[in-house]
């Protein structure tokens, strides 16, 4: 229980293969592009992001014994991530992302992550078995949650002992996703990172601008929130205090995919190097879109 890592990514830890073009699709488009294989998930991308900015961030997830799940987490150690917590089947294959897109953004993804659903509580034991912590003695630094968790372990972590002193930052994987965080909508240590289409669904109502959006989240109960909406501005709402809005800075989109994450890691990076509320917004905005503009160094 010494040397415990900076931060735990719990979550997706993958292979994303992404199809990307250059011109503008629609359904049934056949176009010509280039296709990617990458390591990637949700709480893999916010790891490879947060080693960029000099931390030392640990994967909680499952991961295969199968020839791409070694190929894999040997991909993850060459990047400085600590892989030694995951739990690594022998029946489980490792899950895949898919995803195309084109020049008018994200068309079409299948997330394939049956293997973590099917780990369940497994991907935990760390957390509960004195590596990184008991039910007795919890783990009290930062936990980047995503949401392709199952809804029962969402449940569990929200409440679980082992992670009562934990400050949790989750974030929904997808909109198709995003109703699983409702146990930590009014979660007193929960910051939650979502888009506009996502804090929609979890106030289940539409909303125009995201400065409305993270208002209403933290008027149901939500401790924190940050909402993103693309090249739209991006708002931060937290209960008795006032309301952040940023412009994101314009920039030509070449690659969607990763980008909540690299906001969302850059955003717990400059907080852990002290910068407030404003500073760290306008930090994470600056970073995901240097991502999205299709930055080499991210």
């Amino acid at each position: 229980m010494t040397n415990r890592p900076d931060i735990l990514c719990i979550g997706s830890v993958l292979w994303d293969v992404i199809g990307r073009s250059a011109s503008v699709m629609r359904a049934g488009s056949d176009v010509p592009g280039r296709i990617t294989r990458l390591p990637g998930g949700v709480a893999l991308n916010i790891a490879m992001a947060l080693a960029r900015f000099g931390l030392r961030p640990a994967l909680l997830s499952a991961v295969g014994r199968d020839a791409e799940g070694d190929e894999l987490v040997a991909a993850c150690a060459a990047l400085n991530l600590e892989t030694g917590y995951l739990y690594r089947s022998d029946d489980l294959p490792t899950d895949r992302y898919m995803a195309v897109e084109g020049a008018n953004g994200l068309i079409a993804a299948i997330a394939d992550a049956h293997s973590l659903e099917a780990a369940g509580d497994k991907i935990l034991r760390p957390l509960l078995d004195g590596r990184l912590g008991t039910a007795e003695t919890p783990f009290g630094g930062v936990v980047a949650l995503d949401g392709n968790l199952t809804q029962f372990l969402l449940e569990r972590i929200a409440t679980d002992p082992a992670l009562a002193q934990a400050d949790l930052r989750v974030a929904p994987a997808s909109p198709g996703k995003a109703e699983r965080l409702m146990p930590f909508l009014t979660h007193p240590r929960a910051v939650l990172y979502v888009n506009l289409e996502e804090a929609g669904l979890l106030a289940q109502r539409s909303f125009d601008d995201s400065q409305a959006a993270a208002e209403t989240l933290v008027a149901r109960g939500a401790k924190r929130v940050l909402v993103t909406d693309g090249g739209k501005p991006a708002a931060e709402a937290v209960a008795d205090a006032p309301t952040l809005s940023r412009q994101p800075p314009e920039v030509l989109v070449t690659r969607v995919t990763g980008a909540g994450d690299t906001f969302m890691a850059a955003h717990i990076a400059a907080e852990r190097e002290g910068a407030d509320r404003a500073a760290a917004l306008s930090r994470a905005l600056e970073v995901a879109a240097q991502y999205v503009s299709g930055d080499t160094s991210l």
